[in-house]
């Protein structure tokens, strides 16, 4: 009898074991079917981007992935384009001044924030915080009426100006460095060195990860801008590279093959920024998200 008890009881136990990994297995096959339409819905995009750029006028409204006959003329047109080279050092020269910008000025803002006690610091903190929740639409117009008063209106400094400090960027960094030691600020300071060494030469190297996440989003960030500068540019001389593509077009025709070779060739630079750095994209948001 107490036999077939036990024998009963490693029954109903091996039978829930095979239960659970049974719905273990089914959990994970629906996670991997989430993720696998979602990237598919993610990559679609740029598969059509890449198909249309080889293709010729009178194929583009054909949705066949492979071009019946496929060229590398608009490859040729675009390049050979004295503008698209214009538009594309704008960009690159906007977002990097913009990216460094952000890594000293948000940097230098959350080392403050976080390392010294001062009056009002909280509130400082909460009003830097509460700017993100302002539709960027807002500010446009207030964002004009400076450039147009101070005379920015179609200049670099006109298209920077907005995003040459972000309040996530600040938050971002205020986290990270609430992971450095104090012990390591106050022995700089014995050693002599003064705040702005401190900050510098102690903090800096230490939030690392952090740098090169903030770098890497403001960069991207930058780069895709549309709205901003379509606002604030007047001449052509002075489009953005997202801005310039929409000039590729005959009349009432859009020339889509020509905008979307632009666009191929313009996320060459995110991508190897993506593909150098990804591991620091991943490790920022992580740690930031913990943080938080």
């Amino acid at each position: 009898m107490a036999f077939s008890e036990t024998l009963d009881t490693g029954k109903s136990a091996a039978s829930l074991r095979s239960s659970a990994r049974r719905k273990r297995s089914q959990a994970q096959f629906i996670r991997w079917l989430l993720l696998f339409a979602g990237g598919i819905a993610m990559i679609m995009p740029i598969v059509f981007m890449l198909s249309t750029s080889f293709k010729y006028p009178f194929e583009v409204y054909n949705l066949n992935l492979i071009p019946e006959e496929p060229t590398i003329e608009n490859y040729t047109y675009v390049l050979e384009d004295g503008r698209f080279f214009g538009w594309f050092t704008n960009s690159l020269l906007i977002a990097t001044i913009t990216t460094i910008c952000n890594v000293l000025f948000d940097s230098l803002v959350g080392y403050v924030l976080c390392k010294y006690t001062f009056p009002g610091r909280y509130i400082i903190f909460i009003a830097i915080l509460s700017t993100l929740m302002i539709p960027t639409e807002m500010l446009v117009i207030p964002w004009y009426l400076m450039s147009s008063t101070f005379g920015w209106l179609d200049t670099y400094w006109g298209i920077m100006f907005p995003g040459l400090m972000t309040a996530f960027g600040t938050f971002l960094m205020k986290q990270f460095f609430e992971t450095v030691p104090d012990d390591f600020l106050e022995a700089a300071r014995i050693d002599g060195l003064n705040e702005l060494q401190i900050w510098w030469t102690v903090a800096m190297p230490l939030v690392r990860p952090a740098l090169a996440a903030l770098a890497i989003f403001v960069f991207l960030g930058n780069w895709t801008a549309f709205i901003w500068p379509l606002i604030v540019t007047n001449s052509q001389e002075m489009y953005t590279l997202p801005v310039g593509l929409t000039t590729f077009s005959v009349e009432a025709q859009v020339e889509w093959e020509l905008i979307m070779t632009g666009a191929a060739i313009s996320t060459i630079p995110t991508l190897i920024v993506f593909l150098v750095f990804q591991r620091y994209i991943i490790r920022g948001v992580v740690m930031a998200g913990l943080k938080g």
